[in-house]
């Protein structure tokens, strides 16, 4: 929900910035140039800030499995610290109304950050689970078990590819659920609306200990 949430929350109130889809700054990277719109700095930005806090983390996680951390509530922590700091940024210099702003650009790269970070933990440390930011590959594999199912094409299992069918569709719903109330969260307040990332990661951090002992 968090991934569906930021990302369109981003795509509203900073110009049409991906935060977690970062590879889609590229399309609209190409639309502002064709249309003369402003953004081009963040959509530019995105992609290397995404990366470095990517392998910042995973250098990091890993140093923390070493010695025994809970990495997992750490990161999230870490997570949970940058959604806050959006959020006040957005408080204090919000709404954003210039593309090429320093502010829209910081708070843009703040969630970026945020999200590399999400997308690091899922990698790392939640393997089972469907991904959390891009459901493409989720929604082509929910077609693909459902057509395995209703084929009779079932080499690996009928519970097994119900077991998977029912977290991808949970994963689905949460992301288009997370879509839907950025999108009302906007349109009551272009402000507002960023308060609800860190809430949600913070009902998250309670429950990092039993991510900690099922991965």
């Amino acid at each position: 929900m968090n991934g569906g949430y930021v990302d369109t929350m981003g795509f509203l109130a900073l110009a049409g910035l991906f935060t977690a889809h970062v590879t889609g700054n590229f399309v609209t990277l190409g639309a502002a140039i064709a249309f003369g719109s402003g953004g081009a700095i963040a959509k530019l930005l995105a992609l290397p800030i995404f990366c470095l806090i990517v392998l910042v983390t995973r250098i990091g996680g890993t140093a923390m499995e070493m010695r025994r951390w809970p990495v997992v509530k750490v990161l999230l922590s870490i997570k949970f610290v940058l959604l806050a700091a959006a959020c006040a940024f957005a408080f204090w210099h919000g709404p954003f109304r210039d593309a090429d702003a320093f502010a829209t650009v910081a708070i843009g790269m703040v969630l970026v950050a945020a999200m590399a970070v999400q997308n690091t933990v899922h990698r790392a440390h939640m393997t089972k689970m469907p991904p959390t930011t891009l459901m493409t590959g989720t929604t082509t594999q929910i077609m693909v078990d459902l057509g395995d199912l209703l084929t009779g094409n079932v080499s690996q299992g009928k519970q097994a590819i119900k077991a998977r069918l029912s977290k991808m569709i949970l994963s689905l719903l949460s992301f288009a659920a997370g879509c839907v109330s950025a999108a009302g969260a906007f349109l009551a307040s272009n402000t507002w609306c960023f308060i609800v990332p860190p809430v949600l990661i913070g009902l998250a951090l309670l429950n990092s200990d039993r991510v900690e002992e099922s991965s």
